[in-house]
């Protein structure tokens, strides 16, 4: 494990069990919000890879493992990224939580021992996507955006979920259009969500 991670984890022993250990750190780390909200996209992941044909096994462990990095503050993530060896672009250098999906993706391999390069690459674009991505990156994408961890109905929501039903792409793009229609006041553009909109327009 990386030595920077393993200090942060010496007090924790796995189970085994990938659900109750990732809510155990977040609620070790008092992030019972982000705990709950990890279940829901976890279900949510499974339920549109049935739907999808992608496999729901994957689809699950990535849901549940793509916001544990919640456990850093976001006034950490950018030294974290660091420690880890975390490639940091301008856009996130400015907006660290955009990187956290990054930070999750390392730490689904080191501290849980996932090589699966569908699993962690979904997790690594689950905030922004990106170009290219695969069926399994929508499916997590999508959960994320409709299992939201903000108070309230999202605003997109009625939107994504009609999209939702002509396929995972039109779902995921009806999101990405959400953000593109108010990018002028929003803190960054992420250059994988720009590469993702550009890509899916033409598809859609």
């Amino acid at each position: 494990m990386n030595s920077y991670l393993l200090n942060r984890m010496k007090t924790f022993k796995l189970t085994g069990n990938l659900e109750k250990d990732v809510v155990n750190i977040l609620e070790i780390h008092d992030k019972s919000n982000i705990a709950e909200h990890t279940i829901r996209v976890a279900y949510e992941s499974k339920k549109l890879a049935h739907q999808f044909k992608v496999n729901p096994e994957e689809a699950e462990i990535a849901g549940l493992l793509h916001d544990i990095s919640g456990i850093f503050p976001n006034h950490e993530r950018i030294q974290v990224a660091k420690h880890l060896n975390i490639d940091i672009l301008p856009e996130e250098e400015k907006f660290p939580l955009i990187i956290h999906q990054k930070i999750s993706s390392v730490m689904a391999k080191e501290i849980f021992g996932i090589h699966n390069l569908n699993i962690l690459d979904a997790v690594s674009c689950h905030t922004t996507l990106r170009a290219d991505a695969t069926s399994l990156d929508k499916v997590l994408f999508v959960a994320d955006k409709i299992e939201w961890d903000q108070k309230g109905t999202p605003p997109y929501i009625e939107h994504l979920q009609n999209q939702l039903q002509l396929s995972l792409e039109h779902a995921a793009f009806s999101y990405i259009q959400f953000l593109w229609d108010q990018r002028a006041s929003l803190k960054v553009v992420h250059p994988w969500l720009a590469d993702a909109y550009f890509e899916l327009k033409e598809v859609i």
